[in-house]
């Protein structure tokens, strides 16, 4: 299980992006992170967008109330979701 750090207006959670998969998918869980496969490419700032809208169309979220807070130029990010519990995403995780 990604462990999953409540705050004031929402959650944060750590990511490991895998660019230029042939796929995007969820890909597991390595070192406390979410592994995401995606398809788009480590440039322009690509692989960030396409990790926020896989992520929101995943967890049935605005994209809007999600940013990268750690890790824009990483692999390893932190993602915050902002107007959600912790009990939200651990429901949305598990169907």
């Amino acid at each position: 299980m990604v462990p999953i750090t409540e705050s004031g207006d929402g959650v944060s959670f750590a990511v490991k992006v895998h660019p230029r998969a042939k796929k995007n998918a969820v890909s597991g869980e390595v070192g406390g992170a979410l592994k995401i496969s995606l398809t788009a490419p480590p440039i322009d700032g690509r692989a960030n967008q396409a990790c926020i809208a896989f992520l929101a169309e995943l967890l049935n979220i605005p994209r809007s109330s999600m940013t990268i807070t750690s890790g824009q130029n990483s692999r390893n990010k932190i993602i915050h979701v902002a107007g959600v519990s912790a009990d939200d995403i651990n429901k949305l995780w598990r169907t």
